[in-house]
C-alpha cells in the first residue's frame, strides 16, 4: 500500500518578502517619497450611500499578500523622518 505525502505549501512570495524587508531607509528624499507613495490607510475602502442604503466596501488591502511587509516599510521610512526630526504630521492621517 502506498501512502501520499504532502509537503507543505510553498511561500512562492517568501524572496519579494525578504527582499521588502531588508530595504533600509538612509536618505531623507526616499523616506519622503515612500511615505507619499504608500497611503496610511487602504484607499480601496468606500461606502457609498444610494438613497436610504448604505453600501460598504471593506477595505481590500489586506488581500495582498505583501501588504504587512509594506506597511513595515513605510513605518520605517516614519521612523527615519521622526529620527531626523522631520515634521512627518502631513503623513497621519486620523
Amino acid at each position: 500500500m502506498h501512502t501520499l505525502v504532502l509537503d507543505a505549501p510553498r511561500d512562492w512570495l517568501h524572496p519579494l518578502r525578504q527582499a521588502i524587508n531588508s530595504l533600509q531607509v538612509h536618505r531623507s528624499v526616499i523616506a519622503h517619497w515612500i511615505c507619499r507613495l504608500i497611503p496610511s490607510h487602504c484607499p480601496l475602502e468606500r461606502t457609498f450611500h444610494l438613497g436610504k442604503y448604505r453600501l460598504h466596501i471593506p477595505p481590500l488591502c489586506h488581500l495582498n499578500p505583501l501588504y504587512g511587509e509594506i506597511i513595515a516599510l513605510r513605518m520605517r521610512a516614519l521612523e527615519y523622518l521622526m529620527v531626523l526630526e522631520v515634521d512627518v504630521s502631513a503623513y497621519l492621517e486620523a
